[in-house]
């Protein structure tokens, strides 16, 4: 089979289509022919040698952790009723998704329904599933004012369309006219671009002075802080990234003096969840079924064009939810 292959930590180049053995599932294992396989920015993160011990991965490697497509062999134990099922996986930290054939746990896979197409289950199976931990912290209402920072990416194009279900307000705040443009097809009340200098202007402009009551940031750094400080007393602060390269700057001062509050939705939060994450992917992909949520799939490469699938998320020029189709 073909497989993105990546030898050496280092830029996109480092990411090189070869022909590999195929591989065979052990006991409790499932083969999957890919046909969708997700890009993710901690994809970028690992391929440079970060993301820290809970992402610590050996070279050489195949990335890629989230996978659809059709189960071909099965492992023992596993029984034959998953062969010719169309399934989605999370592969986890083993990775291999960038690749024609991918093992995944058959306790990982998830059966898909006939409409629903392999890029949309890849979305939900892994950043759909981050949303949802976002929203059972975050838990928007009727009465919120909702500002969600990156909200042209994967996981604010969903958090724009559930916070709008919820009832609130919602602002969405993304770099770029091409970005703010489908913030707003996507049904945001307000879409400011964040790059402008005086985007936080911009923000309570549009909220005639009311308060914003809940802030989503995913982008951390000055753009995080800045959100934090367009929060009124009773405001929560619910941080998912960091795609600016920093964490937002806060201490105790902020929650005491502003009268807020802020938790982080992914890391350990998500990782130790009572009850796994498993109910999480599962909650997203019924979202995706019973189309509640509908993930938007911004870039489709080739397998072998992996390396510019990572340039293109490097540089913030993509939108939605990236795939690679082997």
């Amino acid at each position: 089979m073909r497989a993105i292959r990546q030898a050496a930590f280092g830029g996109p180049e480092k990411l090189r289509l070869e022909d590999v053995p195929d591989p065979h599932p052990a006991a409790g294992e499932v083969r999957i022919r890919v046909e969708s396989a997700g890009v993710h920015l901690l994809d970028t993160v690992i391929r440079r040698g970060g993301g820290g011990p809970r992402v610590a991965t050996s070279l050489p490697m195949t990335p890629g952790r989230e996978v659809a497509g059709i189960v071909d062999e099965v492992g023992a134990g596993v029984g034959t009723g998953p062969i010719g099922r169309r399934v989605v996986a999370d592969l986890g930290l083993a990775g291999g998704g960038y690749a024609e054939l991918a093992v995944a746990s058959s306790a990982a896979v998830h059966l898909l329904p006939d409409d629903v197409d392999a890029d949309s289950a890849v979305a939900m199976v892994g950043t759909g599933r981050t949303t949802m931990a976002i929203l059972e912290l975050a838990a928007p209402s009727a009465g919120d004012a909702v500002l969600v920072t990156a909200a042209a990416g994967g996981i604010g194009t969903l958090l724009v369309q559930a916070c709008r279900a919820a009832g609130a307000t919602v602002v969405g705040a993304a770099g770029g006219p091409g970005k703010v443009a489908l913030v707003r097809r996507l049904g945001a009340d307000h879409a400011v671009d964040y790059s402008a200098p005086d985007w936080t202007g911009a923000v309570r402009e549009v909220l005639d002075g009311g308060p914003l009551t809940l802030a989503l940031d995913g982008v951390g750094g000055p753009v995080g802080r800045s959100a934090l400080e367009l929060l009124g007393p009773a405001g929560r602060l619910v941080m998912f990234g960091s795609s600016s390269g920093s964490l937002t700057e806060l201490s105790a001062a902020d929650l005491f003096s502003r009268g807020i509050s802020a938790a982080s939705a992914v890391g350990a939060r998500i990782l130790e969840r009572p009850g796994g994450i498993r109910t999480l992917e599962r909650d997203a992909l019924q979202a995706l079924n019973d189309k509640r949520l509908h993930p938007v799939i911004g870039q489709r490469f080739a397998l072998a064009d992996a390396p510019a699938a990572h340039a293109a998320l490097e540089s913030r020029a993509t939108t939605g939810k990236t795939v690679l189709r082997p």
